[in-house]
């Protein structure tokens, strides 16, 4: 089976839609499916990193502004230089919808949809959104067709390996903080990371162990390599043992969206600053749910906030292991050895 994938990276929508596919594509060439991607070139791309997994990359260009009509022509090309018939194309895009999808399946079988927003309409035969919504059974009515295939919710979230392998070592936990974690995507485009570490500065955390991630695409990683440095921090840049992190990690700091539900699914408490408005109704109503805290729209967090609420969340264990409950509960129970249902379904064709 011939699968295509349309998604984007850059410094300012970040590479959470990229990692999230690429870890599909990787379920999905573990059963002897061809994955290739299209996507965009330019600053904060992720076409090398996507190569370097062992995937065909196919780089569109687009002017400076981003046009549906343009990208739905590009990515036709692509399908016709690639001479071999794709079975279904999958496009996780927030600047897509039907106009586009309705084009490219006049050159493909079946189109898929991964999308967060709930804000279109899309012409699609299955339609993926991962996150956690108080009314998320109901939230596609009257935006896909009567006969898509929907599957809505965290019990389908996307997960890479290593967060099966490591929610099975899981030691007990009390709700008392020594190790941090500190990370906000790959690129942060708010920089939300030099606020958490200026905050820091201001603390008596001696004896706790502070782990800081952030990725290429991040255009303040060498400033914030030299700020752990100069404060003994744990430093790490493009990593792929997050999970491990996430693991060992008592408390965490970092943004709404899919590196939100990795960490519940963890259950590793967090305070969740929203970085982008796609991020608004998910981080509140996960909240409301009790397995986060929520800082809010990051730019009314200051460092005094971040500071504020680090000695909060320390000083009340006994919430932070009952946040560490809900987030489970989020869940249900999940197999790393069981076929992810959407890759089922993309397989019966």
């Amino acid at each position: 089976m011939n699968i295509l994938i349309r998604v984007d990276s850059s410094v300012k929508i970040g590479t959470g839609h990229v990692m999230r596919c690429l870890t599909f594509a990787e379920m999905l060439r573990e059963t002897g499916c061809y994955v290739g991607f299209v996507m965009r070139a330019g600053l904060g791309d992720l076409c090398e990193y996507v190569k370097n997994k062992g995937f065909d990359v196919f780089p569109i260009i687009h002017d400076s502004i981003f046009a549906q009509e343009k990208d739905v022509h590009l990515t036709i090309e692509v399908i016709r230089q690639m001479k071999m018939h794709i079975d279904w194309c999958i496009v996780d895009h927030y600047q897509l919808d039907q106009k586009w999808e309705k084009h490219v399946q006049q050159y493909v079988h079946k189109v898929m949809v991964i999308d967060d927003l709930a804000n279109r309409p899309h012409d699609c035969h299955l339609l993926l959104d991962q996150n956690y919504y108080k009314n998320y059974e109901h939230r596609y009515l009257g935006l896909v067709p009567s006969d898509c295939r929907l599957f809505l919710g965290p019990k389908y979230l996307i997960l890479r390996s290593e967060f099966y392998k490591a929610k099975k070592s899981l030691k007990s936990w009390s709700g008392i903080v020594r190790r941090l974690l500190i990370f906000f995507g790959g690129s942060d485009p708010t920089n939300e990371t030099e606020k958490v570490l200026f905050a820091l500065q201001r603390l008596p955390l001696n004896d706790m162990e502070i782990d800081v991630v952030v990725g290429n695409a991040n255009p303040n990683r060498l400033q914030i390599k030299k700020m752990c440095l100069d404060f003994n921090l744990n430093f790490h840049c493009q990593i792929n043992y997050i999970a491990d992190l996430m693991k060992k990690a008592d408390l965490s700091f970092g943004a709404g969206g899919v590196t939100m539900l990795e960490r519940c699914f963890l259950g590793l408490p967090s305070i969740v600053t929203i970085v982008a408005d796609n991020q608004r109704q998910s981080t509140a109503d996960v909240a409301e749910y009790g397995a986060i805290w929520n800082l809010g729209w990051h730019e009314d967090v200051s460092v005094s906030d971040y500071a504020d609420i680090l000695i909060e969340a320390i000083s009340h264990p006994r919430q932070l292991a009952s946040m560490r409950r809900k987030a489970f509960e989020l869940f249900g129970y999940r197999d790393k050895n069981t076929i992810h249902p959407v890759v089922e379904a993309i397989l019966e064709g």
